[in-house]
């Protein structure tokens, strides 16, 4: 039996940058651009407003976007070179949402230290390999269902555009599908942002967003620790990183056909964490939908190009967190209707394979997909941790109960081929 190496091998970065040209093309720019738009919008809000209600300065809040963004664009570069795969670096967004209710109990400094310790409990998971052996023993159906369930709002949520801003969806739903079908040349997801952009003009309805900082110099803040901020959020923020981000973007890259490096991942999220944490900011780790999107059909056909996605959103998202207190204001004036649309549109493809790989006749653990996938859609959250972890909980747990003979012969795969 050979043995597993706890920091999986790659092509290597020159092989990556090698190979780059080749497959940037009209595609791959194009999801990579999507995936930076859906990061770059809401997201960025939560954080904004985390900030601003806690009080911090404009230059503290310049410094946490400076952070998440700038290093969660290393991440992806760094990852997507060196192991030709589209896994996309980003931040927690349920952990900036988690930070956003600590911060009326603990000062900035005392979060900043308890950021500072996420990333160092995610390190030595990571860095033990132990996260590796989890989610190589956990049943494929199980993992897809929560990867469909925690995935299925953005599909959901370009529905309810329609409801919202009917013309501007239904512009983008339709260029989207047209295009699809009739345009080979025009990747869909870029076809549906341009008309909807263009309906959004013509509607007038650019312009709208705003963002209450401008453009100051980062302000960074000295950490301090205690024992209340490590168990309030440095605990939820590290498994929330692991049991969301990391596993969200591990079961797409599976669902894609690819072999994810999940040790690097969790030690490059973890390296993230401790790095963000030093700047001011809650975390830069693997991003789940974000992976989703470069990772999706819509970034081209071969999928061992996918990763130039990758390295586009990384450009991307570092040159929005060098300039963030300045670019903010710009991304937000596009309508939220676009970027949801879009953004669930991009989602299609990963979503039917997640579907495929969870409820496919010749599987077992139904069961346990089944309540992994209604537990994921539920997006319950327990003790600070969001529902995709839960998910994954709860699956095993109802697998073990009604389908334990299923559920070891899927344990039992991946020690025979190793």
């Amino acid at each position: 039996m050979e043995k597993r190496q706890i920091i999986e091998a790659g092509p290597g970065i020159a092989s990556g940058l090698r190979d780059l040209f080749k497959y940037l093309n009209l595609k791959t720019a194009s999801a990579g651009l999507v995936a930076a738009i859906f990061g770059c919008s809401g997201p960025a809000l939560i954080v904004i407003g985390a900030a601003n209600k806690a009080g911090l300065s404009n230059g503290q809040t310049v410094a946490w976007l400076f952070a998440i963004y700038f290093l969660g664009g290393l991440i992806s570069l760094f990852l997507a070179l060196r192991y030709k795969q589209p896994v996309t670096g980003a931040y927690s967004i349920p952990g900036a949402a988690l930070v956003a209710g600590s911060l009326a109990a603990f000062s900035f400094d005392q979060a900043v230290g308890a950021f500072i310790m996420a990333g160092i409990i995610v390190f030595l998971l990571g860095i033990s390999g132990l996260i590796g052996k989890v989610m190589r023993w956990l049943p494929m159906p199980i993992v897809m269902a929560m990867i469909a369930g925690a995935l299925i709002r953005f599909a959901t949520g370009a529905v309810s555009a329609l409801g919202t801003a009917p013309i501007i969806a239904g512009a983008a739903i339709v260029a989207f599908f047209v295009s699809m079908r009739f345009v080979k040349t025009v990747p869909p997801v870029l076809a549906a942002f341009v008309v909807g952009l263009i309906a959004a003009f013509a509607t007038g309805s650019v312009g709208g967003g705003s963002a209450e900082i401008a453009f100051v110099m980062p302000e960074f803040t000295a950490p301090t620790f205690t024992l209340d901020a490590f168990l309030a959020i440095s605990v939820p923020l590290a498994l929330l990183v692991i049991g969301a981000e990391n596993a969200q973007a591990t079961g797409v890259l599976m669902a894609e056909g690819y072999r994810p490096p999940i040790n690097m991942m969790t030690i490059i999220s973890g390296i993230g964490g401790i790095a963000a944490g030093f700047l001011g900011g809650h975390n830069a780790n693997i991003a789940g939908p974000m992976t989703a999107i470069c990772s999706s059909e819509q970034a081209g056909e071969d999928k061992e190009g996918r990763y130039a996605a990758t390295v586009v959103n990384g450009i991307l998202f570092g040159a929005f967190g060098l300039v963030a207190g300045a670019a903010v204001p710009v991304v937000m004036s596009l309508p939220g209707a676009l970027i949801g649309t879009v953004a669930g549109l991009a989602m299609i493809g990963v979503l039917l394979a997640a579907f495929q790989n969870a409820f496919g006749r010749s599987l077992g653990n139904q069961t346990g997909a089944f309540v992994a996938l209604a537990v994921a859609m539920s997006n319950i959250s327990l003790m600070g941790i969001s529902a995709p972890f839960w998910a994954l909980v709860a699956g095993v747990v109802v697998s073990f109960i009604v389908e334990r003979d299923a559920l070891i012969s899927a344990q039992a795969a991946p020690s025979k081929a190793s």
